[in-house]
């Protein structure tokens, strides 16, 4: 599923128009990541969590360029709610 295939079917359960829709989900995405970058968790009740794990920075090479990269030692992470877990099963 596409981000605007979401958006048809978000708009279409709350009755509300897609453009209101992107919106109202690009607004939370903002903001999930805005949360994520300070390294605070986001917990969707039902849902699961979104957090940041830490790791230790690594040395890669860049497949085009051969070149030595730093990869940074933050990455997100989502555990799902025993709630999504149980609905996918």
């Amino acid at each position: 599923m596409t981000k605007s295939d979401l958006v048809v079917r978000m708009a279409q359960a709350a009755g509300w128009p897609k453009a209101a829709t992107e919106r109202a989900l690009r607004a939370m995405l903002a903001g999930v990541r805005a949360s994520l970058k300070r390294g605070d968790p986001v917990t969707l009740v039902g849902f699961g969590t979104f957090s940041v794990a830490r790791r230790k920075p690594r040395t890669m090479k860049n497949p085009r360029t051969g070149q030595s990269v730093t990869v940074g030692g933050r990455t997100p992470r989502f555990k799902p709610s025993k709630e999504l877990k149980q609905a996918v099963r």
